[in-house]
């Protein structure tokens, strides 16, 4: 992963930036991507100190850190809260595809990857769209030329981690399958601590540990219940895709908290949703032919892909956020909870019944996500350690530490 360099005015300068033009007389500062130029006509942006990381002579970064520390500091900002409700509402909109992808096999249409298109040409419509709109086309193409190829990378990381772990369920038991997920989150610990410095705290590694444990009785649940899928049909080779898929998925979300701290959310989702749909609609058109031809076609399984793409709609949406206002960690195990979900949805969708460990899981899994945040600043995760010395080499949007300083009425 090649980091972005630092070296313009106010060393707020990205690699890859749209470069201004020398024919624009006036350009103005856009509050969320301190390098591109808009237009008066889209509204006034937001004005940014000569240093980069101050506004009006307000509080510096650094200053906002360093005004409340200790135990619980982080618990008396809107920020957790936001935080918390974010992460719950990801893990619902991915019981929710997992439900309609359910149901969708229950009446004998089973498309993975081309049900996933839909949503990758959803997020390139709203979010390439609204870039352009930004941008200009011709700024936009510039984007695509100079890093379109890092944008690749990320959709590709993305479309391969869901397709082979839809695959793996196709051969091996859902409680393995389920237990080598767990490698997304070391994953993502370990990427973060070496390639961007990430330094976590003790109580935020033991608030991880519990989640996991709280995902363990989950699954020991499932296990005693007999709901863990049956016999595999290839243990190994499902095994071996789910590991592959964890990998993807692990890489993915750095990969995508580090563009997010630099760039604006509308060009990271919408360069995701532009590359994605072409990787995506290739690779459902090679594999999915069958699946296709074969597919049953009503009113009812149109329906649920809706509510498939919708779903997944929000949930692309809402990621980058909660990337910005925490981190790739937070966020996976923060999903942890859909299992739980899942089976509330399932009472009334397809009878399910609870057994009596889930809620003690979930209990733990909400602990453990509160041990996580137990000892952070009044910034919490929003303060990312690549980005420098106040928050220099990233961008003033929403759900940043660069904003939460420059704007401290804003809401996130």
């Amino acid at each position: 992963m090649a980091y972005p360099t630092s070296s313009s005015i106010g060393k707020a300068h990205d690699e890859g930036a749209v470069p201004i033009e020398p024919s624009i007389a006036t350009p103005k500062r856009d509050a969320d991507y301190p390098n591109a130029t808009t237009d008066i006509a889209h509204g006034q942006p937001e004005l940014i100190g000569a240093n980069g990381y101050q506004h009006n002579g307000e509080r510096t970064v650094e200053a906002v850190d360093e005004q409340s520390k200790g135990w619980f500091a982080y618990f008396r900002t809107k920020n957790f809260y936001i935080a918390l409700i974010i992460g719950q509402v990801l893990a619902l909109c991915l019981t929710s595809t997992n439900t309609f992808t359910t149901l969708l096999v229950n009446k004998g249409t089973s498309i993975p990857a081309f049900q996933t298109f839909f949503n990758y040409v959803l997020l390139n419509a709203v979010y390439t769209g609204y870039t352009i709109y930004r941008y200009g086309f011709k700024k936009w193409g510039k984007l695509l030329l100079k890093d379109g190829w890092k944008y690749f990378i990320l959709a590709f990381f993305d479309v391969e981690g869901n397709y082979f772990v839809v695959l793996a369920y196709r051969y091996t038991t859902i409680l393995s399958a389920q237990l080598i997920n767990f490698w997304a989150i070391v994953l993502v610990v370990i990427i973060s601590f070496i390639f961007l410095r990430v330094r976590y705290q003790w109580t935020q590694v033991l608030g991880i540990l519990v989640c996991m444990g709280g995902m363990g009785v989950l699954l020991a649940s499932d296990h005693i219940t007999g709901s863990n899928g049956g016999n595999a049909k290839s243990p190994v080779k499902g095994d071996l895709f789910a590991l592959l898929g964890a990998t993807f998925y692990g890489c993915s979300n750095v990969y995508e908290e580090f563009f997010v701290s630099k760039r604006p959310l509308y060009e990271v989702v919408g360069q995701l949703g532009f590359w994605g749909m072409l990787i995506n609609g290739t690779q459902a058109g090679i594999f999915d032919r069958d699946s296709f031809r074969t597919a049953v076609w009503d009113g009812k399984v149109g329906g649920y892909i809706v509510g498939y793409t919708l779903s997944l709609f929000i949930f692309y949406t809402l990621a980058p956020l909660l990337f910005r206002i925490a981190s790739a960690a937070f966020f996976n195990i923060s999903l942890l909870t859909g299992n739980f979900w899942g089976v509330v949805i399932g009472i009334k969708v397809f009878g399910y019944t609870i057994y009596y460990l889930y809620p003690i899981a979930f209990v733990m899994i909400i602990l453990g996500l509160l041990l996580y945040f137990v000892m952070n600043t009044v910034l919490g995760e929003a303060k990312k350690p690549w980005l420098g010395e106040n928050q220099a080499g990233g961008v003033n949007g929403v759900g940043t530490a660069r904003r939460k300083a420059e704007n401290p009425e804003a809401i996130v």
